[in-house]
């Protein structure tokens, strides 16, 4: 059956991309030839005399999951196995090659995905109710390589297998028919006449940028102070102990009567009774600040109770998310010291989650009179004036969405503008703001930054126009391949075990 060599879309995959647009660019149409050539020799490669056991692979039958209910084993000679087969021939390491381990497992992962693919194909077809005429199969079994003499079909070779083998070829060479039809259809899928030359008209032109960025981590410690004491009641400073008990609130008063009356202390209650983290600290929580109690006790009402307690008080009986619990004051509760920089600092993270609008404001404000600087005496000169670090990036066409066939701004290394790749308001404001003119400022990621175009240029026409081929001819039916993948390697129908079977049946841990 035909195997088309394909790759799941991972993060290894971009320096692959990068990879074939070199290549791409440097002879477009040689490169193109060689890929369809490369995929015409695999196919042949793989329908020679594929119903042989993997060399090397198990020679028993191995379960690696199911899709929609349909196993995906590894039998000697079927489907599963000719993949593994087949990409081991080109990538199999030595067993003494310090990489083995890794390479073998990605040898198997990736013959499992494309029995997973296979497979699932297959059921689409069916349910879709095609079936490969028996005529085309018989033609397409005549014309294999291996019962070719003199040009001929040769009914001798043919005869020299047995019925199993015959009947194994001919259902393999229908469900290649019925994959390639697949394929063919989803290739064929309607696309506008537009597309091709939209996708040309993205190379041009290229802007080159300088650009200021202003990190939220810099956020500083005096606004940190200020929102603190804007808001107390946030950051009040507790330090309590805690039984919880998850059986019932009757048996959570009993241990509470006990603890009051003196018949055991709160510690002994704690390790014996409490079923949370806190129970082997005697139910020591440690130092809290009033925030982090609302996952403690839900109920704003009980949970000013707790947070109030005098030193030494105990709370009565209060719901909690795994059952019931209660509380005793080991301090009474005072205000955040914001002179203690571990304090601050717990603080600023409260502000990074919940509060991020404000540190973004105060940082656009900041932008805003960088942007006033930059108009008054230069991009150059407003940095040096506010002590901040130039950023150079381009020339950059308007990737959005980080299309490989185009120069990416990951390439450029920017570490501010990684969130920035299919930010729609990063490019339009890039690409529309004049030259020689700051941008408004830009919330991206954890930066506000302000952009600088400094020129444009023009993308070269023969180049741009090998790219509208190359995604004609190629990247289109690429692209449409691995969110093919995509959909079945990520379906709710997939029952994926091959990490444990792998380390079960082929290379076990110990």
């Amino acid at each position: 059956m035909a195997f088309k060599a394909k790759k799941q879309v991972t993060q290894e995959d971009t320096s692959a991309g990068a990879e074939f647009i070199r290549r791409f660019k440097a002879n477009p149409f040689i490169f193109i030839g060689t890929i369809v050539i490369l995929i015409i020799v695999i196919v042949a490669f793989v329908l020679v005399p594929a119903i042989v056991p993997a060399a090397g692979g198990p020679s028993v039958d191995l379960s690696f999951g199911s899709y929609n209910k349909v196993p995906l084993t590894y039998v000697p000679g079927n489907y599963f196995a000719q993949v593994r087969e087949n990409i081991a021939r080109y990538q199999q390491p030595s067993v003494d090659d310090r990489n083995y381990f890794s390479v073998n497992y990605q040898i198997w992962r990736e013959a499992f995905e494309e029995t997973v693919v296979h497979t699932a194909i297959l059921q689409e077809m069916n349910h879709a109710g095609y079936t490969a005429p028996v005529d085309v199969v018989d033609r397409e079994v005549a014309q294999l390589p291996q019962f070719q003499e003199n040009g001929r079909f040769s009914t001798a070779r043919y005869r020299q297998l047995d019925n199993t083998t015959r009947m194994s070829l001919w259902r393999q060479v229908q469900d290649s028919i019925a994959i390639d039809r697949y394929n063919a259809d989803m290739t064929n899928l309607r696309i506008s006449s537009k597309e091709g030359p939209f996708i040309k008209a993205m190379a041009s032109p290229e802007r080159t940028f300088d650009m200021a960025a202003f990190p939220l981590s810099d956020y500083p410690d005096t606004e940190v102070i200020a929102y603190t004491l804007s808001n107390p009641g946030l950051f009040q400073v507790t330090h309590l102990s805690k039984i919880a008990i998850n059986s019932s609130e009757r048996e959570a008063r009993q241990i509470l009567a006990t603890v009051q009356e003196g018949t055991q202390t709160f510690e002994d209650a704690a390790r014996t009774h409490s079923q949370d983290g806190y129970a082997e600290k005697g139910g020591d929580m440690g130092i809290k600040l009033a925030y982090e109690l609302s996952t403690e006790v839900p109920d704003a009402t009980e949970r000013e109770s707790v947070i109030g307690l005098a030193k030494g008080a105990y709370s009565p009986i209060v719901k909690v998310p795994s059952g019931w619990a209660f509380f005793r004051a080991e301090d009474a509760p005072h205000p955040a010291d914001t002179g203690d920089a571990a304090l601050v600092a717990k603080i600023r993270v409260y502000i990074t989650e919940f509060e991020r609008g404000r540190m973004e404001d105060f940082f656009v404000n900041q932008a805003d009179a960088l942007i006033g600087l930059i108009n008054a005496s230069g991009f150059d000169a407003a940095l040096a004036q506010q002590g901040l670090s130039k950023r150079h990036f381009g020339p950059l066409p308007l990737n959005y969405g980080r299309v490989a066939l185009f120069t990416s701004l990951a390439s450029f290394s920017v570490s501010e503008l990684t969130d920035a790749v299919s930010n729609e308001n990063f490019w339009q404001t890039a690409f529309s703001t004049p030259l020689n003119t700051p941008s408004k400022p830009l919330v991206i990621g954890n930066n506000v930054v302000v952009l600088y175009p400094l020129e444009e240029t023009p993308a070269d026409e023969t180049n741009a126009g090998y790219i509208e081929t190359a995604y004609s001819s190629y990247w289109l039916s690429y692209i449409l391949d691995q969110n093919v993948h995509s959909y079945f390697l990520t379906n709710e129908k997939l029952e994926d075990r091959f990490f444990d079977a792998f380390f079960k049946y082929i290379q076990p841990l110990n």
